[in-house]
């Protein structure tokens, strides 16, 4: 592998209202059309429930009520990113639910700048950096923040509590 591949990663881009969005397609375990999600009481806004995955029990997260935007809408669009995420030291799968998933892009370190200190709606914690894509910016996340601490003991009592 030569230096120049070393510096190109792929990315799944999503949509959230009318912002592009992108993960590294290696924390990325499949794309799932919607599907029934059981509602677990007393979580916050953003956990949208539990889904059967294979007999895994798996936490989503609605991606726009977690950045602060209206919740998502089912269309038929709508998709669940199925995700590994690794919180306190542990692999831990994690639906996020977007409006679309669009494709999957190759974007040179030269294509990407750091996150603006200002004038962000977003917490840049865990925001990796801007992606140049055409003449669009994709805002590229770091999935390992987002789902940091505070969800950690929320996503690990979803999944404990519904697997037994």
């Amino acid at each position: 592998m030569d230096a120049m591949e070393k510096n190109i990663r792929q990315y799944l881009t999503f949509r959230l209202a009318q912002e592009t969005f992108a993960v590294d397609v290696a924390k990325v375990r499949e794309i799932l059309d919607f599907v029934a999600i059981t509602k677990v009481p007393q979580t916050p806004d953003y956990m949208c429930g539990v889904i059967n995955l294979r007999g895994s029990v798996v936490p989503v997260v609605d991606m726009k009520l977690k950045f602060g935007m209206e919740a998502t809408k089912k269309t038929v669009t709508t998709c669940i990113i199925v995700l590994e995420v690794v919180i306190e030291n542990e692999t831990t799968i994690v639906g996020a639910l977007a409006d679309s998933v669009q494709e999957v892009v190759e974007l040179d370190s030269s294509q990407i700048e750091p996150p603006p200190r200002i004038g962000m709606k977003l917490s840049i914690d865990f925001i990796q950096g801007m992606g140049k894509l055409n003449d669009e910016f994709v805002i590229l996340l770091d999935t390992d923040r987002i789902f940091s601490f505070d969800e950690g003991g929320v996503l690990a009592e979803m999944t404990d509590s519904n697997a037994a």
